[in-house]
């Protein structure tokens, strides 16, 4: 059986944007994830001084690249991926090896 796929995102906001407002589009964003296939979970976090960390969990790659394809097209997403400083961006896709709950 496959292992699953955690995926992680680091990024920084653009300046100027209201990390309330922000956090209230990540929230809305759940509607695509929650509905991709292979999703298991996501936590999003935020360090003191701005790096923000997004963990979600797939059931395997396919369903991750499937998901990270669409996230674009979906109206719902715009208002969190326009609030993302492009640069600051990285992504990593690694196998989940231990998860306790």
């Amino acid at each position: 059986m496959p292992k699953h796929i955690i995926e992680t995102v680091t990024f920084r906001l653009k300046d100027g944007v209201d990390r309330a407002a922000f956090a209230q589009s990540a929230k809305a964003m759940n509607a695509y994830v929650t509905d991709c296939a292979g999703f298991v979970a996501r936590r999003l976090s935020t360090t003191d001084d701005g790096l923000w960390i997004e963990h979600i969990e797939w059931q395997d790659m396919t369903a991750a690249k499937a998901a990270a394809a669409g996230i674009g097209a979906a109206e719902v997403n715009r208002p969190f991926l326009a609030a993302i400083d492009g640069p600051s961006v990285t992504m990593t896709h690694t196998e989940l090896e231990v998860s306790v709950n």
